[in-house]
């Protein structure tokens, strides 16, 4: 089998840490960008084996219909099994790209070996947050909303025009499948007896879903870390990529959190 289009591949270009020879991996991005917004990560984890592939739906498959969130987990696997043998999977997730992290997992028991999933909204979306959510939709394929997008969420400023430009690629009929399936809620059954390894994050000024799914995660998966980011928002992986990378390597290679995260009752 070999992996979907738009995948790329970074090689590790300098000598990793013996945990890291045989890792694979793989970071999945949100919902509104493509796998760009992994540069930095591809910069600072250059010891570690990197694929960044673009979800259906996103970036240079933006054309791609797209269909659920079970097919874009089965997606992702199939990119999975196609890595070289004896590596193991490790998936990387924010927003979007963190609840497909957590539903690989569950569909495909044993197939990954551990997923950081950072800002993933799983108890759905409703009431007011809902409303303004949907209400987005109306003006998706308009410039000035993606240039104000860029602007709220803190992307910086010499990629605000990518991000642009890759959010009015993608189709408003993929968003709002995206959001009718999210914001019902979107837990992953199966997540506990999977045998992945689980380290869910939020930033601690992240989205009130994506704080609140942390308690979810601890209750329905006794033996998953949870950890917030102090001080980070949505997007902490431009905010901090510093520690947001250290956080995937500490985890992928040590198999511990970061200590620069902090358990959520302590802050």
């Amino acid at each position: 089998m070999t992996p979907p289009a738009a995948v790329g591949h970074h090689p590790a270009r300098r000598p990793g840490a013996p945990g890291a020879r045989d890792a694979a991996v793989v970071l999945l991005h949100g919902g509104n960008v493509a796998s760009w917004m992994w540069e930095p990560q591809v910069e600072l984890l250059d010891d570690l084996d990197l694929w960044t592939p673009d979800l259906p739906g996103f970036g240079a498959r933006a054309a791609e219909d797209w269909v659920s969130l079970d097919a874009a987990a089965d997606d992702v696997a199939a990119t999975l099994e196609a890595l070289p043998a004896g590596r193991s999977a490790h998936l990387v997730g924010l927003s979007f790209g963190a609840i497909v992290a957590l539903r690989v997992a569950a569909r495909q028991p044993g197939l990954v070996a551990s997923v950081v999933a950072s800002g993933a909204v799983l108890d759905g979306v409703r009431g007011v947050a809902g409303a303004v959510g949907r209400a987005q939709l109306r003006v998706w394929d308009r410039p000035w909303y993606w240039h104000g997008q860029a602007r709220a969420m803190g992307i910086p400023a010499d990629a605000r025009e990518v991000f642009v430009r890759s959010g009015l690629a993608i189709r408003r009929a993929t968003e709002e499948r995206i959001v009718d399936e999210v914001y019902r809620g979107c837990w992953p059954d199966g997540l506990e007896s999977s045998g992945a390894r689980v380290l869910a994050v939020a930033g601690s000024r992240d989205l009130r879903a994506a704080r609140d799914a942390l308690t979810t995660v601890a209750r329905r998966v006794p033996d998953a870390v949870v950890r917030l980011a102090p001080g980070m928002h949505h997007q902490w992986s431009a905010e901090d990529p510093e520690l947001f990378s250290a956080m995937i390597r500490s985890w992928v290679v040590d198999g511990v959190a970061h200590p620069g995260l902090v358990p959520p009752d302590s802050r």
